[in-house]
């Protein structure tokens, strides 16, 4: 890749290289907050664990929680549909 591929509209020099101080702060900030991602998603897990111990189902918890994440309206839609291709392959009810 040349340099010229590399420019962005803020970073480049009067000689159109860019900026390896910016561009490595930019970097150490993705790494910081790939860091505290991995730390919240390990700190997710303990409470799904911590859940489990006292009798909870992590798996049913997950789903309210992508269902909790929808609108209500988004909620009804997959519930029709999901209930429309269940029908369609003979699991109604």
């Amino acid at each position: 890749m040349t340099s010229a591929n590399l420019q962005t509209k803020e970073a480049p020099d009067n000689s159109g290289e860019v900026s390896g101080a910016r561009l490595k702060s930019f970097i150490e900030r993705v790494e910081r907050l790939e860091e505290e991602k991995k730390a919240l998603a390990e700190d997710i897990r303990d409470v799904y664990s911590e859940a489990k111990a006292t009798g909870f189902e992590p798996k049913i918890m997950r789903k309210i929680v992508s269902l909790r994440k929808a609108n209500l309206e988004k909620r009804r839609e997959e519930q029709e549909l999901l209930e429309l291709y269940m029908a369609a392959i003979g699991m109604a009810e």
